[in-house]
């Protein structure tokens, strides 16, 4: 990441202003994102203007103790990932500067400024095994060969990018570090070393084929979202919510429990214990799918807490360059960014040092366009090069980033501006945090673009329950009428009380409240409970709405509905979700006949006829 001293032009420091500097005399070679290092401390910074008689660039570190005149190199690269074998289970700052080496070397806790460290070990060795031959035509992103990085990922190593040629030498099967030479490649009459490490700059998208539309969800076992509010692996969704609705929480369940192959956990700005707390997280836990530590297919990114807010847009873009990296191996990758509205502010602080004419709130008026920046990145896609069987490579990169909005306002810009690039708003409601309703997602106003996407990946997983005819999306879609109808009879009973209603509507009411308190509510401490396979998700669903269809069936014959004792349905419910696992959901299905029957003679006690 850093240049030798000897090639590099040099300049002074002429203005500081809080995490700003001013260079002299080295505006005329550096580009914009280019990297520059203050000589005295070690800081690096990133060229964000450039004029004729200087440039300004925004520090990583404290400014705290600059002087003026200090030598400043530039550094002629951007701010670039190193991507190679090691990336996973580890920690690095929004520079990729790895955090257990400084931690085992500052053992009070404290993070030096000016530290520098290789971000991957030079050291370490990895069993590296060839998958072509000498001769064999080369293009970019071709497999080379394999090393297992953890127990549960294997790491690809491709070609990079603009590499091509004929593989003139391959290493054999054994042992080597990340620069260790192990495939050569010849061009032109040219021939080109290469190892397993690669850099990318992190403001620059990494090249595919094409994009594709996306037909898989991302499984999360969060049953308010795999049933009302889907996210598709390669889509975007954005998570808004105020202080104590639960962000964080979301986003540790969706880490431990979806579907994706990788994960890339981006603490933007977070505070260091809810940081420390995700890491002990995900290192304790398990796997759910593979059974081995989590921690092992999760790479962390996090701000430290010296650094400046200018690093915080690092952190994210570091994230998702990663990201790309892994998902041109064919993985499916989900990046959570915790929180994008830190991000923003960091902007807005950017912005305001600079003089910039601010927008709406004192953002700058290019805030819609640097978040754009960010969710685009996301997508399915056909990979550059061919998987082993030489047919083509897909992979997918998820993007969810959570909203802080200040006192809970969703008419704040940062949630405005992001709800034009994302495809699904997960709205939390501070209403229903207050009630102890987990997760608590509004389902009046979050909404998901994906369910047409995803369809026939569920049509073809149905899972039947004898006597109800739904799939996926009709059960959907009658849950969402069904808490619109309840909505809409708020107002109404307020004015006639409930007594009032119609037999129907009172029916409504009732599996309104059946699905909010013993489908949509979820204990994230339980351990049957806080993870819902798809199937086990299903039948639940099913088993609500067969109760409905079979009671208003009993209406029809005249009988009258009393929800006098409607609360033992819902704990009989709360029952199947708390004591049969995911790979039981058979046995749903065997409680059915006995539960239906119990729930409809709870409900229509009497069987008189009016």
């Amino acid at each position: 990441m850093v240049n030798s001293k000897e090639n590099s032009i040099r300049g002074y420091i002429s203005g500081i202003n809080g995490s700003l500097i001013n260079v002299k005399g080295i505006e005329n070679h550096a580009r914009l994102y280019d990297l520059i290092k203050i000589s005295n401390h070690n800081i690096l910074g990133e060229v964000i203007q450039i004029y004729n008689n200087h440039l300004v660039a925004q520090c990583y570190e404290s400014t705290m103790n600059l002087k003026l005149k200090e030598e400043v190199i530039s550094l002629n690269e951007p701010l670039s990932m190193e991507l190679a074998p090691g990336l996973l289970a580890h920690v690095f700052d929004g520079i990729q500067r790895p955090l257990e080496n400084t931690f085992l070397r500052f053992k009070d806790g404290k993070l030096n400024r000016g530290i520098e460290y290789d971000p991957l070990s030079r050291e370490k060795k990895w069993h590296f095994v060839p998958q072509k031959k000498l001769n064999e035509k080369i293009d970019s992103g071709d497999i080379i060969g394999t090393v297992q990085e953890t127990s549960i990922i294997e790491h690809k190593i491709l070609a990079p990018p603009n590499a091509h040629g004929t593989l003139s030498y391959i290493a054999e099967e054994g042992e080597f570090t990340i620069i260790d030479e192990i495939y050569r490649l010849k061009y032109d009459g040219k021939e080109r070393s290469f190892c397993m490490l690669q850099k990318w700059p992190v403001n620059k998208k990494r090249p595919f084929k094409k994009r594709i539309s996306p037909t898989e969800p991302l499984l999360t076992g969060i049953r308010a979202i795999d049933l009302m509010f889907p996210i598709a692996k390669g889509g975007t969704i954005a998570i808004p919510g105020g202080f104590g609705t639960g962000k964080t929480v979301i986003q540790e369940c969706i880490a431990m429990y979806c579907n994706a192959d990788i994960i890339i956990y981006v603490g933007c700005g977070e505070p260091g214990n809810e940081v420390a707390h995700v890491l002990e997280q995900f290192s304790k836990n398990v796997d759910y799918k593979h059974k081995k530590p989590l921690i092992e297919r999760v790479v962390l990114i996090t701000n430290t807490s010296n650094m400046p807010v200018s690093a915080r847009e690092a952190s994210l873009f570091s994230g998702v360059t990663i990201a790309e990296y892994y998902r041109d191996m064919g993985y499916n990758v989900a990046v959570l960014a915790d929180s994008t509205s830190r991000w923003a502010e960091s902007l807005r602080e950017i912005s305001s040092l600079l003089e910039e004419m601010p927008a709406e709130e004192a953002f700058p008026a290019y805030l819609p366009s640097k978040i754009s920046s960010f969710y685009e990145r996301a997508g399915v896609v056909e990979t550059l090069g061919k998987s082993f069987s030489n047919i083509e490579r897909k992979g997918s990169l998820t993007i969810i980033g959570t909203i802080s909005p200040p006192a809970g306002n969703f008419n704040e810009p940062v949630i405005a501006s992001t709800k034009r690039v994302v495809q699904g708003i997960l709205a939390l409601d501070p209403r229903l945090a207050y009630l102890k309703h987990y997760p608590a997602i509004d389902w009046l106003n979050s909404y998901s673009n994906y369910p047409e996407y995803i369809l026939k990946w569920w049509k073809e997983r149905d899972v039947k329950l004898i006597g109800i005819d739904l799939d996926w999306y009709e059960c959907r879609n009658q849950v969402n009428e069904i808490l619109s109808k309840e909505n809409d009879f708020k107002q109404f009973t307020q004015l006639i009380g409930e007594d009032e209603l119609l037999e129907t509507q009172k029916l409504e009411l009732f599996i309104a409240k059946l699905i909010r308190n013993s489908f949509l509510i979820q204990n994230a401490y339980s351990e049957i409970d806080k993870f819902t396979d798809y199937k086990k998700l299903l039948v639940l669903i099913k088993l609500i709405l067969l109760i409905y269809k079979e009671g208003k069936e009993l209406l029809k014959k005249g009988y009258i509905f009393t929800e006098n004792r409607s609360n033992e349905v819902i704990k009989n419910v709360l029952k199947i979700n708390n004591s049969i696992p995911n790979e039981e959901f058979d046995q749903i299905e065997k409680l059915k006949t006995k539960f239906l029957t119990d729930s409809l003679k709870i409900l229509f006690p009497d069987k008189k006829k009016r």
